[in-house]
């Protein structure tokens, strides 16, 4: 049991979202992002930017973005980093990727990932994925 002012080891979930795969929810996590961490803190444009992108892409390459599909937002703080985790209901096994650059004006969503991000990758949850981004600072 832990004392109150002691220490406790491991990520502490700052808040956590579960929105419907609709393009709209797009604005709801950025809100709902933003509300997180204090106006200025130095990564707050970074983490609303991927969370923008991570959950456009949840409703628009998953089936989060089908019929009652859903989109979870989850920010933790651990170790001196925030940590964004995305989780969509899956894509019949595509993962995410870095689109080479093509010049269009779309797959472009994981470059900005990777630009702004301390480093992301994304683990397997049975049929869904969970996208995650670091960010320095917790």
């Amino acid at each position: 049991m832990t004392e109150v002012g002691e220490a406790t080891e491991g990520p502490v979930v700052l808040g956590q979202i579960t929105l419907p795969g609709r393009r709209r929810s797009v604005a709801y996590a950025r809100a709902f992002l933003r509300d997180l961490l204090p106006c200025g803190h130095p990564v707050l444009d970074d983490l609303v930017t991927v969370g923008s992108e991570t959950v456009c892409n949840a409703v628009a390459h998953t089936a989060s973005g089908g019929q009652g599909g859903r989109v979870m937002v989850v920010l933790l703080a651990d170790r001196g980093a925030y940590r964004l985790e995305v989780t969509d209901d899956g894509a019949g096994g595509a993962r995410p990727r870095l689109e080479a650059e093509g010049g269009g004006e779309s797959g472009r969503g994981m470059r900005i990932v990777d630009a702004l991000a301390r480093r992301w990758g994304y683990r397997e949850d049975g049929d869904r994925t969970v996208v995650w981004a670091e960010f320095p600072g917790g």
